[in-house]
């Protein structure tokens, strides 16, 4: 039995690799014969194995994880064309993007951008700021020589603009609903902590948890959202089974930090995207977005910083 879960471990170690490389190569063409090579299979088996684990075609997957990242992009980047978002996507035809977008939204993405933010949540969180008076006002802090933002917010403890480093993260990702499962998320946080305590990978000053999304979940159905639950590892970490090793880059984030109960989490995320990103004069750019965690829960609290990142409009 430990023989099959381990030949089980070592297949998602190798597919969510794919996933990795496919994310950070999504603006290029990619050959089947060089995804399973990523993954250390062969071209002639790679793709059924993918398939029977992901539930999709490689290509499958790599066309829907383009076509719904330009359908964030063509609701967030209002200042790129939808040539423009097509093409930083992977789609060098954009009669191709257009017939393959209309397939699966069943409308045009230029009725898209038009239409779809009246129904989406982000427009709720919108109209919702706009009869709060919870929207922030930014002023220049001194001592650290940079502007921050005050807020009357009442979960939120302070909202900043700076650049976080690169850093090499340890993870174990899930693929499926997430929000609200308390259960879920312990789980994982258990086993990844588990595996990294008997290695020492555990503390120390530049130590950062993280649990990063993948996908937007108003455009991805649940089924397919994918999250990692991370640590921050030195960057020569050996890593099996279902522990991945992926880098984030040096970047510029928004990072809002809050006081939350499991249940507030989705009102802090809406705060940030519908009150904080309209007067900031920011737009979130195209790298992804999670949360981070600088202390342990209390009493059922947590203290968490959303980061998401960001470019000026």
């Amino acid at each position: 039995m430990s023989d099959v879960k381990t030949l089980h471990t070592e297949y998602i170690s190798r597919i969510n690799k794919t996933f990795d490389y496919i994310e950070s190569n999504l603006e290029k063409p990619m050959t089947l014969a060089e995804i399973a090579s990523v993954a250390n299979f062969s071209k002639f088996h790679f793709n059924r194995i993918f398939l029977s684990m992901v539930g999709e075609t490689p290509f499958q997957f790599i066309l829907r994880v383009r076509i719904e990242k330009a359908a964030t992009l063509i609701l967030t980047n209002n200042n790129e064309s939808i040539s423009e978002i097509a093409f930083k996507c992977g789609f060098s035809d954009i009669s191709v993007f257009s017939r393959n977008f209309k397939n699966y939204f069943h409308i045009t993405a230029s009725q898209y951008r038009t239409s779809k933010p009246h129904n989406s949540n982000l427009s709720q969180q919108q109209s919702n700021s706009q009869q709060s008076n919870e929207k922030p006002t930014l002023y220049f802090c001194p001592e650290l020589k940079t502007i921050k933002w005050r807020t009357t917010m009442k979960l939120n403890k302070s909202v900043e603009v700076r650049e976080l480093p690169e850093m090499t993260l340890a993870y174990i990702r899930h693929i499926g609903p997430y929000k609200g499962d308390d259960k879920l998320f312990e789980g994982i946080w258990n086993r990844l902590f588990a595996w990294a305590g008997p290695r020492g990978l555990i503390g120390g000053k530049d130590f950062r948890s993280l649990v990063i999304y993948h996908d937007d979940p108003n455009v991805t159905i649940e089924d397919k959202l994918r999250m990692s639950v991370c640590i921050t590892v030195p960057a020569g970490t050996k890593v099996d089974g279902e522990i991945g090793k992926m880098e984030i880059e040096a970047a510029k984030y928004v990072i809002a930090r809050f006081e939350l109960t499991a249940r507030d989490f989705q009102l802090a995320w809406d705060w940030v995207y519908g009150q904080w990103f309209p007067a900031s004069g920011y737009q979130p750019d195209d790298k992804p977005c999670f949360e981070m965690y600088p202390e342990e829960p209390k009493d059922g609290k947590f203290i968490v910083d959303i980061c998401v990142p960001v470019k000026p409009i």
